[in-house]
């Protein structure tokens, strides 16, 4: 599921539309001296509708990033849960004579260094198909991709890397965006760096034994003399119970084996019948004996 947002600098209007959206990224600055103008106004128009913010820098990668980062991180009016986004493309007079591999350069080192900086902060990074693809040499992309598309539908990309945002359109003169969250409080709260709760955390084996072998919640066996006063069991109980009753069969079966063999050892020996009765009742009795020490083990054990 994703949800909906839309990413404005200086070209769109500090009165945006805010319906039906739930994040809203900004651009601060550009270089080491580009604020964009509408910078407060568009911050405030966000916050006041509720949605999740988020500010990018657009670079000049022939400068020092550290030095555009500190810009950056001096303009822009970032509060805790704000998003921080690298916006990394240079397709502009500031940026084409750059080569690639300064490009990249510098892309990492801004990243890290701004989330140096910004510990507790989502600090990622913006790019096109084009650059994801031909320039990148790592997939680096921070804490998160926001990759952008032309004529793909929203939420396909069409790329294998896992993306957070997706920049599917530009109608209406304004960039349109997709996240990968179920509803903004889920954005929200992966932008906070909100933990996901553990549903194991403080769950000890003893707890587990219990939950497992020692609740009372399974119906007593129907032949058991106080059936009306304890009518539920426990797991280690019934299993007790069962195991009980599987070695008495167990017990039964070798000796109706051991009567059995005996009765096929005495068939045409002229003994007389009291003699038979005798021979069959003490082999039973041997049998059952030697089950029950085989099974049980002995006495103590």
């Amino acid at each position: 599921m994703t949800i909906h947002g839309v990413d404005v600098s200086g070209y769109q209007s500090a009165t945006y539309s805010t319906s039906g959206i739930d994040f809203v990224f900004v651009k601060a600055t550009e270089g080491l001296s580009y604020t964009n103008p509408f910078l407060t106004a568009q911050t405030k128009r966000g916050r006041d509708a509720g949605l999740v913010v988020g500010f990018y820098h657009y670079p000049h990668m022939a400068n020092d990033p550290k030095a555009e980062a500190d810009y950056f991180l001096s303009k822009a009016p970032i509060r805790a849960g704000d998003v921080i986004v690298f916006d990394w493309e240079g397709y502009d007079s500031a940026n084409k004579g750059v080569a690639k591999s300064r490009q990249v350069a510098y892309r990492d080192a801004w990243l890290k260094y701004v989330k140096g900086k910004l510990p507790t902060h989502r600090v990622g990074m913006y790019c096109n198909t084009d650059y994801w693809l031909n320039v990148d040499t790592s997939g680096n992309c921070g804490d998160f991709l926001w990759i952008a598309t032309g004529g793909l539908p929203a939420g396909q990309p069409g790329i294998k890397h896992a993306w957070t945002f997706h920049q599917y359109s530009t109608a209406g003169g304004i960039d349109h965006d997709v996240a990968a969250f179920t509803d903004r409080a889920a954005l929200a709260a992966w932008a906070h760096g909100t933990p996901q709760e553990d549903p194991m955390a403080g769950i000890t084996k003893q707890d587990i034994y219990d939950a497992v072998w020692a609740t009372d919640a399974i119906a007593a066996p129907p032949d058991q003399p106080d059936i009306k006063t304890n009518p539920t069991w426990q797991p280690q109980s019934f299993l007790k119970d069962l195991d009980a009753r599987v070695r008495a069969i167990q017990a039964q079966e070798a000796g109706q084996t051991a009567a059995i063999a005996k009765l096929a050892q005495l068939v045409g020996s002229g003994v007389d019948t009291d003699a038979v009765v005798a021979a069959v009742q003490k082999a039973i009795a041997d049998a059952v004996v030697k089950v029950s020490v085989d099974v049980t083990g002995p006495a103590g054990s």
